[in-house]
């Protein structure tokens, strides 16, 4: 799947280095993974996917039009994917446990965007915080970062 990817990528952005292509795989699975949090409560928000558009862009120091490509090629990915585990997998062996809890912090902040949280908003983060080898206290940690003032 994540050959399919690179190739998709590649004929998205042209020629790239090895360093810049596996830049960009890792922003698309930081998206895929951010997607599939939206997604999981059956209830996407406009509040939610500006919220992913947001961090998508100032994490990676994206234009618009590059986190409207990338947020299209996400919603691509999600629907082909069967699991995280590619994903995770990528992130695992890219970045820091620091660079991983802040990716979780991303997702609270996007279940967050609609000011309330579903059961399975709550149980696919643990998933994917589990999956990316987060300590307990640093999940809970990034959870209570994202929370807004008004909720706490």
């Amino acid at each position: 799947m994540l050959n399919k990817l690179s190739g998709f990528i590649s004929a998205l952005i042209g020629p790239a280095s090895v360093e810049n292509r596996s830049e960009h795989t890792l922003q698309l699975a930081t998206a895929v993974l951010l997607i599939e949090v939206m997604q999981s409560d059956y209830d996407s928000t406009d509040q939610e996917q500006a919220t992913i558009l947001k961090i998508l862009k100032e994490r990676f120091h994206l234009s618009d039009a590059e986190v409207a490509q990338l947020s299209e090629l996400g919603h691509k990915t999600v629907k082909g994917a069967n699991d995280f585990h590619q994903f995770t997998s990528l992130i695992n062996s890219e970045l820091e446990l620091v660079e991983k809890v802040r990716i979780v912090e991303y997702m609270w902040q996007i279940t967050y965007a609609n000011n309330q949280i579903s059961a399975h908003e709550n149980h696919l983060l643990r998933k994917i915080a589990s999956l990316l080898n987060i300590p307990h206290g640093d999940y809970i940690a990034a959870k209570m970062r994202a929370k807004p003032a008004h909720l706490k």
